[in-house]
């Protein structure tokens, strides 16, 4: 089941979002696909220990899709 995580946005960013929500579907190469889709629009690309995508809605706000899980 898809889940969803807050979290905080850190400190010394030259913009913030209310709110930056965090999501780790399934699928992350469809899930970016599909809200690519209605208008979201890439921001970036994190590789860290868990990938992500980040995307911006269509106010600019910043979100992330996170990858799977890894061990």
């Amino acid at each position: 089941m898809p889940g969803l995580l807050f979290v905080p946005v850190p400190e010394g960013k030259t913009s913030k979002d209310r709110l930056h929500p965090d999501f780790r579907p399934d699928d992350q190469e469809a899930e970016v696909a599909r809200l690519l889709s209605p208008g979201a629009r890439p921001a970036g690309i994190a590789q860290g220990e868990q990938p992500w995508v980040i995307l911006l809605g269509p106010e600019g706000n910043e979100f992330c899709v996170l990858g799977e899980r890894r061990s």
